[in-house]
C-alpha cells in the first residue's frame, strides 16, 4: 500500500496539511508561551475560573505528563492539562486552558456534537481495528460484500473527525467568550489568544482532510480491481 503512488495521492494533502498545523501550532504556542497574563493568572487558575462561574466546581482539574496533552475526560469529569501550561501564567497557558474547559462546558449543556463523539469512540476504536482484516479478507475471498463491509468501517474514521471539527471550533469560541466576560484577558490578549487556537484547529482539519484521502483511496483501490462493479451485480 505505501508503496502505490496513488496511496499518496489521496493522503498526501491531509499529511501536509498536518505538518503545517503541528509546525504552526508549535510556533504560536512556544510564541505566546512567552508572552505574560495581564494578572499572572496560570492556566489552572483561569480553568478553575472559568468552570466555577458556569457553576462546575465538581469538575477537578488536574497536571499530566506530556506536551500539548491537555483534554477534558467527560467519562471522570476531570480537566487535564499538561504540566507547562497548569503551572504557567502566559497568553497560550490561558487560551488551551480555556479551550478544556469550553469542553467541559459542552459536556455540562449537553452539547449534541460532544455527545455524538463520546458515543462513537469506542466504535471507530473497534471499526479501525478489524476494518483492515475485513478488506484483505474479501479481496482474498472474492467475496465483494466483505471488502465493502472494510469499506464503509474505514469510513468511521472520517465520520469522527468530521464530527470533532464542530466540537472542537465550539470549544474555542466559547473559551474566548469566557475569558473576555470573565475579565481575564483584554482584546489585544483574546487576539493572541485566537491565534493559538486557530493552529490548533488546522489539527483537526488535517485530520479529517487525511481520513478522507484514506477512504477514498480503499474506495478507488476497490473499483480498479473490478470490485464495484461485481457488488452491483
Amino acid at each position: 500500500m505505501f508503496e502505490d503512488p496513488l496511496f499518496w495521492l489521496f493522503v498526501g494533502p491531509g499529511l501536509l496539511l498536518g505538518l503545517y498545523a503541528q509546525a504552526r501550532i508549535k510556533s504560536n504556542v512556544a510564541k505566546y508561551s512567552q508572552v505574560p497574563t495581564p494578572s499572572g493568572i496560570t492556566g489552572a487558575e483561569v480553568a478553575r475560573r472559568l468552570l466555577d462561574a458556569k457553576g462546575l466546581q465538581d469538575i477537578r482539574i488536574e497536571p499530566v505528563e506530556g506536551e500539548l496533552s491537555d483534554h477534558y475526560d467527560p467519562r471522570n469529569k476531570v480537566l487535564r492539562l499538561s504540566q507547562k501550561v497548569f503551572y504557567t501564567p502566559s497568553i497560550a497557558a490561558a487560551g488551551i486552558a480555556a479551550h478544556e474547559a469550553g469542553h467541559a462546558v459542552q459536556d455540562a449543556k449537553d452539547y449534541f456534537p460532544m455527545e455524538a463523539r463520546t458515543f462513537v469512540v469506542p466504535l471507530v476504536q473497534l471499526a479501525s481495528k478489524i476494518a483492515p482484516w475485513l478488506f484483505v479478507a474479501g479481496l482474498v475471498l472474492g467475496m465483494n460484500w466483505l471488502t465493502w463491509t472494510g469499506v464503509i468501517l474505514f469510513g468511521s474514521s472520517f465520520l469522527f473527525a468530521l464530527i470533532t471539527l464542530p466540537v472542537e471550533f465550539n470549544a474555542s469560541a466559547r473559551a474566548k467568550e469566557l475569558l473576555a466576560r470573565q475579565g481575564i484577558l483584554g482584546p489585544d490578549g483574546i487576539e493572541q489568544v485566537d491565534q493559538v487556537l486557530d493552529a490548533a484547529a488546522w489539527t483537526y482539519v488535517s485530520a479529517a482532510v487525511s481520513a478522507v484521502g484514506v477512504w477514498l483511496f480503499y474506495i478507488f483501490m476497490l473499483f480498479s480491481r473490478g470490485g464495484g462493479a461485481s457488488a452491483r451485480r
